[in-house]
């Protein structure tokens, strides 16, 4: 008797099993696979706190202590954070409090990592109230937005702020924040124009390769030795232009290096002293760098580097140490005591946040050259109350 579950197939069996299978794998249709869910906004966040799970996106604004209560500096521990749909939101209304657990505080609370503030995050979590307030609660994953690093920014590494340091200017906006900034960051200490080419090649080392620096619109990876006046090297381009306060080469707004830059010598000539805005014909040696016969617009990856530098410049120089009292507006300017377009630095500033690089910059401007640090980098939030 023939044993039917062990029977051998022919050969040609096999062919035709396989045939057939081959016919219906082409033809089945396969389902689609699904999309990743798009996070929620904080406004629908807001409008939706039913205890369903959910991801929201926002910008980290503060830390909530209390139902109408959100600070913006001294955080007091790790344990929360305030979303908003606006970096620039200051209405407890609008926000959304998310509570951290002791398992995110490390790297996501604003106590540990104060430079959170400013940037979007996306947070998983439970629609339900916070502080008797629209919240996020038991939180189980945190992330950059828009696919970044899941490292808060804070935690890179670097020496961070110092504690206090901006204690003054705490609950402080507008003109008021900006005089209170300005009495944090004056009174630096101060490089002659000889110096500059030293640090500079510290501050703006090429990572890849010690030997070299990046130059900040063209991007070019240049020896460092490679310096001086002549086509092909680089050389020291003041980003707030010497001719938009007349305040030379003298240590002080000259020399200050928060916002002086290596840059290629052809590159920064064709720069000049314009004001920045968008739009013009390409420059050459300049990836995209455009200009026009008043403004000059930089790589997208720097333009908020340079829009804090900018910031910074305004803010600490108001009319003291016997140089002029520098202001952004905007318009362009010639050669006046202003630069511009502040609109377009603030929509550069926020379109490129800060990067790990640039708090790097900025902690070693402070702890080996200057003993002061950009505000608009440690607080990116501090421009919109400004401007």
């Amino acid at each position: 008797m023939t044993r039917m579950l062990g029977m051998r197939r022919s050969p040609l069996c096999a062919l035709v099993l396989t045939l057939l299978l081959s016919s219906f794998l082409l033809v089945a249709p396969r389902p689609a696979p699904a999309d990743a869910a798009t996070p929620l906004t904080v406004a629908q966040a807001i409008g939706t706190q039913s205890s369903s799970t959910a991801t929201v996106r926002g910008y980290v604004v503060g830390q909530p202590t209390a139902t109408s209560t959100v600070v913006t500096s001294g955080f007091p521990n790790d344990y929360a954070l305030a979303l908003a749909d606006s970096p620039g939101t200051t209405a407890t209304g609008s926000m959304l409090y998310v509570q951290i657990p002791s398992a995110f505080r490390s790297a996501w609370g604003l106590k540990t990592n104060p430079s959170l503030l400013g940037k979007q995050v996306d947070v998983t979590g439970t629609l339900a109230a916070y502080f008797s307030h629209p919240g996020l609660t038991s939180s189980s994953a945190f992330a950059l937005a828009g696919g970044g690093t899941t490292t808060p920014p804070g935690d890179t590494g670097s020496s961070g702020i110092p504690a206090g340091y901006y204690d003054a200017a705490a609950g402080k906006s507008g003109a008021a924040l900006a005089t209170a900034l300005h009495g944090i960051i004056d009174g630096n200490r101060t490089l002659t124009y000889t110096q500059v080419w030293d640090a500079l090649k510290v501050t703006d080392q090429d990572p890849a390769n010690s030997n070299n620096v990046i130059e900040i619109y063209s991007g070019r990876s240049i020896a460092k030795s490679n310096n001086g006046g002549g086509s092909g090297q680089w050389n020291r381009e003041h980003t707030w232009p010497q001719s938009h306060g007349d305040f030379g080469t003298s240590a002080g707004p000259g020399t200050d290096l928060h916002h002086l830059r290596p840059e290629d010598v052809t590159v920064n000539s064709t720069r000049g002293n314009k004001d920045f805005d968008n739009g013009g014909s390409a420059v050459a040696s300049c990836s995209g760098c455009f200009t026009d016969a008043d403004s000059f617009e930089p790589r997208d990856s720097v333009k908020g580097d340079i829009a804090r530098g900018l910031m910074y410049m305004s803010v600490r120089y108001e009319g003291g140490d016997g140089f002029a009292d520098l202001e952004l507006n905007n318009t362009v300017n010639g050669t006046v005591p202003y630069l511009g377009k502040i609109s377009v630095l603030l929509a550069w500033s926020a379109a490129d946040p800060v990067s790990a690089a640039e708090r790097a910059r900025n902690d070693r401007i402070y702890s080996d050259y200057q003993g002061n640090r950009n505000p608009f980098i440690d607080h990116p939030e501090y421009a919109e109350s400004i401007w």
